[in-house]
């Protein structure tokens, strides 16, 4: 049996950023996968979007003031501030997003030069966790771990390619926590029948403005050949369960300063052109000169502007940027992020039910979430 004071299940994003954030403890990271930060290495292009400058509560999906509370004590100002003294300066980018300038390894090199190497464990698959007195005994396919504490960093299920699995919900199911039905989230619509002309434009990308419920985003919507994505489809995923979703493909356009037009329909409205095209075929309209469209015509075109219609699905968690759902956070203390159930068991990263939206928020999260566990393990 191997012991030690606390032990960290994961190796991704949070469990580097809490082991990099108490150097001195004594613990041990036990992670699945033979190198530390897998997930990290390939997101954003291989180059990792670290956070964002413009950061809210609002940018998630999940209990705002649980939220508000972790991401407060270790934002992204002082997150920059921390990389820089280790002598990382992030690329600000377009949308207030930073990216490492390189590679994704920049911080995941970072990351591991906090934490003596001797303290993780590769290619440790957890099998479960049991509490026994004031120890817990993590069960692994290389022996026993014997920890005072223990704090699940396991992750979601996307990215299954890179072994992700349910071990952090299911530990915390063992030791009575509720978990809020996880699914595939940032990732694209599959389609009912009624859309399958969009797969015909497959590849083609345009901007457009989406409303589910009372959620807004503006972004771009790839067509692609099982239905549609993009920065704005993969936003829309988060908040969206079942049901219609509406999609302005004219988010520029004022329909009344172009009816006298004589230009033909096609070349005005702003859109692709093969994209143009597919919506006159399905509206049954013939492409001609603007000021020669009926009433009813420019209704059906009107239709463009508030495109409701209802996905079919998703694309899955192999398709899926992270997942939402998980561990209930009504039942972890928002400033130390142990369960509320089980004294000395702490859940950090995205094995919680809070989600991010693009744009470098979940890594953020990984991060906070991380700096306030640690902060109760000092």
């Amino acid at each position: 049996m191997i012991k030690t004071d606390i032990l960290i299940i994961g190796a991704g994003a949070s469990g580097l950023m809490l082991g990099a954030l108490m150097p001195h403890k004594n613990f041990l990271i036990i992670e699945h996968n033979p190198n530390a930060g897998a997930k990290i290495l390939i997101s954003g292009g291989g180059r990792c979007n670290i956070t964002n400058e413009k950061l809210k509560p609002n940018n998630y999906l999940g209990n705002q003031r649980f939220i508000r509370n972790i991401i407060k004590l270790f934002d992204q100002n002082i997150l920059l501030r921390w990389l820089g003294e280790r002598g990382l300066e992030p690329e600000l980018r377009k949308n207030g997003c930073y990216f490492c300038k390189t590679s994704a390894k920049e911080i995941v090199d970072l990351l591991k030069r906090e934490i003596d190497r001797k303290k993780f464990r590769f290619n440790t698959k957890v099998d479960r966790v049991e509490k026994r007195g004031d120890f817990f005994e993590v069960f692994t396919t290389r022996g026993v771990f014997r920890a005072k504490q223990v704090v699940v960093a396991s992750g979601g299920l996307s990215f299954s390619k890179l072994g992700a699995t349910s071990i952090g919900y299911d530990i915390a199911l063992s030791f009575g926590h509720n978990i809020i039905t996880p699914r595939a989230g940032l990732v694209g619509f599959t389609l009912q029948p009624k859309q399958f002309f969009f797969k015909s434009l497959s590849g083609i990308s345009t901007e457009v403005k989406i409303k589910i419920e009372k959620k807004e985003i503006e972004g771009s919507l790839l067509f692609a050949h099982k239905g549609i994505t993009g920065l704005a489809i993969l936003d829309a995923s988060l908040y969206w369960e079942k049901g219609k979703i509406s999609i302005d493909f004219l988010p520029s356009l004022n329909i009344e300063q172009i009816k006298n037009s004589k230009k033909n329909i096609s070349n005005i409205l702003g859109l692709p052109n093969r994209v143009t095209k597919a919506f006159l075929i399905e509206l049954n309209i013939e492409d001609k000169k603007a000021n020669q469209l009926t009433k009813n015509e420019w209704q059906e075109i009107e239709k463009l502007k508030k495109y409701s219609f209802a996905p079919a699905g998703s694309f899955g968690y192999s398709k899926a940027e992270v997942t939402k759902g998980g561990i209930d956070t009504n039942e972890v203390d928002a400033s130390s992020m142990m369960s509320r159930k089980v004294n000395n068991l702490y859940f950090v990263g995205e094995v919680l039910d809070v989600t991010g939206e693009l744009g470098g928020y979940n890594f953020q999260w990984a991060f906070s979430s991380a700096f306030v566990c640690s902060k109760a393990l000092m």
